[in-house]
Formats: structure tokens, C-alpha cells, sequence
């Protein structure tokens, strides 16, 4: 995770380029800002979507052109990154609300091939596989909740930004994923019969 004074240093260039693209319409400025934060966004959404690749692209190109159309609405009271996770959190449940019968079927099926949030990297297979699992038991709220806050590293009052709902929604939905995470996998808690040595 950045330093507080790297995040510092990002969201004024951010805040730089933002003002540059609206005062002077320049097209460059933004293609910038794109090329900053292009990663992440489609990370957020390949994740959102269980690792669909070709749907995230296709929802971030969506989130950015409608940044485009919508920077002058950027007032600067989040950083610039939050406030493109909220459009893209946005693109994310209009699709499942345009495609609601067959998302609906297909959803669980979706996650069930990627996660939102990864297990470590230095975790055993089987293990892995454990969370990946749990994480599909969730509630999408909770899965996103975690997302935000786990994977991608926002604060909750962020994660509240970019979700749009209350602070206390947002905290409840990642202790309430956390604390069934840990239920789910209680046979890798350390002493447990099976589990982790």
C-alpha cells in the first residue's frame, strides 16, 4: 500500500489533471488520468465480475467515458481514484440491474470462477480454493464491502463514497463478511483438526 504522502502527492497531481481537463478541455490531461487509474478500475471490475475480462474492459471503457462527461461534477472532496471507483461501482449494478434474469442465474457460477479479494499469495492450493469458496457464500455487499476495504485498501469512509451508502452500512458489511469468512474457514484456524499445521 502507498504512503500517506505518495497518496498526498497522487491526489494533487490528480486534482492538477482533473483541473487542467476541465478549465481547458484538454483531452491529454485526461488521457492521463486514464492511464493512472486504468489498472485499478478494471481490476475493481474483473473482480466485481468474477474475473470476467472482456465485460470489466468493456464497463471501464464505460466508467471513463462517462468521468469524461462528468469531470466537472468532480468537486475534489474524495480523491480523484474514489471518486472513479463510485462511477465504476455504478457501471457494475447497472449491468446486473439491465441483465437482472440472466445475470441472476448466472451470477453464482460467475464468482464461482474468481473472487473478489484474493487469498495470499503464499497460501497453500487447497486453501486458496477454501476462500475462493467462502468468499461466494457472502452477500454481494459484503464481497464488495471487502473488496474495497480488503483488496484495493479504501478506508471505509471511501469505500462508503464509492458504494454509495452509509458509513455504518459499509462497517457492518465488512465485519459481518469477515466474521462469516472466518466461520467458513475455521478448519484452517491454527490447532483445528485438518487444518492449517
Amino acid at each position: 500500500m502507498n504512503e500517506p504522502g505518495a497518496q498526498d502527492e497522487q491526489a494533487r497531481l490528480d486534482a492538477a489533471l482533473v483541473a487542467r481537463a476541465v478549465r481547458d478541455a484538454d483531452a491529454r490531461a485526461f488521457e492521463l488520468l486514464v492511464r493512472r487509474h486504468q489498472g485499478l478500475v478494471r481490476a475493481q471490475l474483473r473482480r466485481l465480475l468474477g474475473e470476467q475480462a472482456a465485460l470489466a474492459d468493456d464497463l471501464a471503457q464505460d466508467c471513463f467515458v462517462i468521468a469524461w462527461r462528468k469531470l466537472e461534477q468532480f468537486r475534489g472532496d474524495a480523491r480523484f481514484s474514489t471518486w472513479l471507483y463510485r462511477i465504476a461501482h455504478s457501471c457494475f449494478l447497472q449491468h446486473l440491474r439491465s441483465e437482472r434474469g440472466r445475470v441472476q442465474e448466472s451470477l453464482e457460477a460467475t464468482l464461482a470462477e474468481g473472487s473478489s479479494s484474493h487469498p495470499a499469495e503464499h497460501a497453500s492450493p487447497a486453501l486458496r480454493l477454501d476462500v475462493e469458496v467462502a468468499l461466494q457464500r457472502l452477500s454481494t455487499a459484503q464481497r464488495a464491502a471487502l473488496l474495497y476495504c480488503v483488496q484495493l485498501g479504501l478506508s471505509h469512509e471511501e469505500a462508503a463514497v464509492v458504494m454509495d451508502m452509509p458509513l455504518g452500512t459499509v462497517k457492518t458489511h465488512v465485519l459481518r463478511g469477515k466474521a462469516r469468512l472466518r466461520e467458513l474457514l475455521q478448519d484452517w484456524a491454527p490447532g483445528a483438526e485438518g487444518g492449517a499445521p
